[in-house]
């Protein structure tokens, strides 16, 4: 690894962002010393966990001195008072600024949001004073809209932020494959979308355990694919990092492509991550 090589890989996990569910804030404080001040944690939309922990995370992160960046699954909101009543909260509690808006993994809403634009156009999240909202970006192909429709469906969502005074962001699901990874951002700024992306990386974990998210998540684990991560299908005992991937990545990635940073999804655990973290700094210093 080059000087240069090593500075740009050393500034990109710089910018690490991180994936912590409700229930893994404990862990979180117990690491919190080895992450930088300000950096950006998303708090998953999970079912098994309501909004007083999403909350009670969001407070937690905050006094940790981090930006807490809750996820509003748009059909799982029963209705826009209830919105109303976490986002204010989110916000005078924990000093919320930042959101993920999702549309949700419900067939049929539960209340009166159908997608997350649904959500923007309700003018709560500003009302309230959130500055970042964060959309879902999809390198790999989306279960129910074509590839024209995702481009369409995240020009409009990132249009509509704007207009209601927010700065868009976009995050994506995690990858196993750079180099789809890698056409899709081409492809974005190509569009002339040139918001900040922040990629999802899955952290190091067993085989097993990326093989089992990546079907709970929809995300794309053919053996051609977790072959170019690194992984074989034979080795299920083993475990995996993404260093093949966050490899890739950075080679194919130019200043042309704008603002683009890590987003962590610790699968095999935050520690784990972390010093996964600093072993690649350290492997990019000495390069």
């Amino acid at each position: 690894m080059s000087m240069e090589t090593g500075a740009r890989a050393r500034a990109f996990l710089d910018a690490c962002s991180w994936e912590v569910s409700a229930k893994a804030v404990q862990a979180l404080r117990a690491e919190a010393a080895r992450i930088a001040p300000g950096t950006t944690i998303s708090i998953p939309y999970l079912a098994n966990e309501d909004d007083q922990a999403r909350l009670a995370a969001a407070r937690a992160i905050r006094e940790l001195g981090f930006q807490p960046m809750p996820h509003l699954s748009a059909r799982r909101i029963g209705t826009q008072a209830a919105l109303e009543h976490f986002i204010q909260r989110a916000v005078g509690e924990a000093g919320v600024e930042r959101c993920l808006v999702i549309a949700g993994d419900l067939a049929e809403p539960a209340g009166p949001f159908a997608d997350s634009t649904a959500i923007i156009e309700t003018g709560l999240l500003e009302r309230a004073g959130i500055k970042v909202v964060a959309v879902g970006g999809h390198p790999e192909t989306h279960p129910v809209m074509t590839a024209a429709q995702c481009w369409q469906v995240l020009q409009n969502k990132c249009q509509r932020i704007e207009a209601h005074g927010m700065a868009p962001w976009i995050i994506t699901q995690f990858a196993f494959d750079a180099e789809i990874v890698l056409a899709w951002l081409n492809a974005l700024r190509a569009r002339g979308i040139a918001h900040p992306v922040l990629v999802g990386i899955p952290g190091p974990a067993s085989v097993t355990r990326l093989v089992r998210y990546a079907a709970m998540c929809g995300v794309g684990a053919s053996t051609a694919m977790l072959a170019r991560y690194g992984i074989s299908l034979g080795r299920l005992l083993g475990s995996a990092g993404p260093d093949r991937f966050v490899d890739k990545l950075l080679a194919g990635m130019g200043d042309e492509l704008g603002p683009v940073s890590p987003h962590l999804f610790p699968f095999g655990g935050i520690a784990p991550s972390l010093d996964w973290v600093q072993q690649y700094r350290r492997n990019a210093r000495s390069g």
